[in-house]
């Protein structure tokens, strides 16, 4: 879908003679239009719950929550934790919202509790977590994992929501001419959305480089492209 969007987005800009958008800025305005949209399914899968529970949502087709819920379920991982030393261990470097901490030797989930509640919990007599009952302050790109005798180097698994891979626009350049798509290239990636996302990212991307454009025209712009690939296949 890159190569697709990227034509899209250059096609619009050469034919309103905007002038021209480098390979890297492409793939610095790519990466940002993914994450805005990525994040931006979260805000409506919240407001599809809300109207959920008003009931004010349809089913079957309808059913907009489950279509939402499904795009953000492809993000959805999980990995052993590395231990920091202690009780301490580091979350995953991409995760973008933790599900699941868990506790591996008993399957036990670790519980998350604010670090203001912390330090009473654990002097309590009755109310002190335990390797039955786990508890996990997050401090920055750390758990710290109670009760302090839970050290093990796999002891920990997270179970979450990852951030999209950056999207890369990978090429080779002939001698005097324009940079040719590659994506055989070994740090290619494309984006991660559904195809459906493809006008909002181009949209995105003309936002971002600066550029206003009505949504028809990108559009216009993107059957374009079409017709000359179908074309050139012929």
């Amino acid at each position: 879908m890159i190569n697709s969007v990227r034509n899209t987005v250059l096609s619009v800009i050469n034919k309103n003679n905007y002038g021209y958008i480098s390979p890297s800025d492409f793939n610095l305005f790519a990466k940002q239009a993914q994450l805005d949209i990525f994040e931006d399914y979260f805000y409506k899968f919240n407001y599809q719950v809300n109207k959920e529970n008003a009931r004010q949502s349809g089913t079957g087709l309808a059913d907009i929550r489950k279509q939402y819920d499904e795009v953000i379920s492809t993000f959805s991982t999980n990995a052993t934790l590395v231990n920091a030393g202690g009780n301490s261990y580091t979350v995953p470097s991409d995760y973008y919202l933790l599900n699941v901490i868990q506790y591996n030797p008993n399957g036990t989930e670790i519980e998350k509790i604010a670090e203001s509640k912390i330090r009473n919990l654990t002097a309590s007599t009755l109310m002190a977590p335990t390797a039955a009952f786990p508890l996990y302050v997050h401090r920055g790109n750390v758990l710290d994992v109670y009760p302090t005798t839970i050290t093990g180097v796999s002891d920990v698994d997270a179970f979450y929501i990852r951030h999209p891979k950056d999207p890369k626009w990978t090429y080779f350049t002939l001698s005097g001419g324009e940079p040719v798509f590659d994506e055989t290239a070994l740090d290619y990636q494309d984006f991660e959305l559904p195809d459906a996302d493809e006008p909002t990212l181009v949209m995105k991307i003309l936002q971002y480089a600066g550029i206003s454009i009505r949504e028809g025209d990108v559009y216009q712009a993107a059957n374009a492209e079409d017709q000359q690939e179908n074309v050139a296949e012929k």
